[in-house]
């Protein structure tokens, strides 16, 4: 009634209601699947996610541009090693002072790659070399400094037409000592494997005839004594042809 006083406790009764009521609201509201800040996660991780796959293909394209380097550094290497090789055969199959030059260096270059070959092929059958191999470095040494020299003398002399013959001969000289001295490593390498696969081969004769002798069968004494009866007989019988 207008005039009949309200008390404490039903005001507070009266009021629960509301708050209640505005507070299930705000938890519905939070926990609602439409709710903003719910939504930020799911695309936050998609963004690292793409990042993650772009830094890997990044990573991928950046090791792939360093190998594609490093083989084009070997394939220019090889390509000026042929075409250096291509111009020097070519150069030596003409006629002068240059193409001898060109010639010796191809000789020398034949001969100190064989020498090296065999020190390796006799070092990996575990002969005992001493100082050879050092010896055959040092000549590979000055193998390398008289091919330069030989294609500075080849290239001056394609170019200047005054003849150097004291320089030519000089170096024709050495050419001849380094050559010659890797064709006698060789051959005394050569002696030595002879050698060694000489003494081999006779040892596997010798086993192979044991071997051979051991499979034989053992003669049979039954048969020796008919065999020495045979001939007694034949000897009574025939006593004017064994005369």
């Amino acid at each position: 009634m207008p005039g009949t006083p309200v008390r404490a406790d039903r005001l507070r009764e009266v009021r629960r209601p509301r708050g209640g009521l505005g507070a299930g609201y705000a938890r519905n509201t939070l926990s609602s699947p439409f709710n903003p800040c719910r939504e930020v996660a799911p695309i936050g991780d998609f963004l690292i996610v793409l990042m993650v796959i772009l830094l890997f293909f990044l990573l991928l394209g950046g090791v792939g541009i360093y190998l594609l380097v490093k083989v084009g550094r070997k394939a220019t290497k090889k390509a000026r090693a042929v075409s250096t090789r291509v111009a020097t055969h070519v150069a030596a199959m003409g006629t002068g002072d240059a193409a001898e030059t060109e010639r010796m260096r191809l000789d020398l270059r034949r001969e100190i790659s064989l020498t090296r070959q065999a020190v390796d092929h006799a070092l990996r059958d575990g002969w005992g070399l001493g100082d050879l191999p050092h010896l055959v470095a040092e000549i590979s040494a000055h193998a390398e400094q008289l091919d330069a020299q030989l294609a500075h003398y080849a290239q001056e002399r394609r170019v200047s037409p005054y003849i150097d013959h004291t320089a030519l001969g000089r170096l024709r000289e050495h050419h001849a000592k380094l050559t010659t001295s890797c064709a006698r490593i060789r051959a005394d390498l050569r002696d030595d494997q002879m050698a060694h696969s000489a003494g081999s081969i006779d040892e596997i004769q010798g086993r192979t005839d044991l071997e051979i002798e051991a499979r034989r069968r053992a003669p049979d004494p039954l048969d020796q004594i008919d065999e020495l009866y045979n001939r007694t007989m034949i000897n009574r019988t025939h006593p004017d042809d064994s005369r």
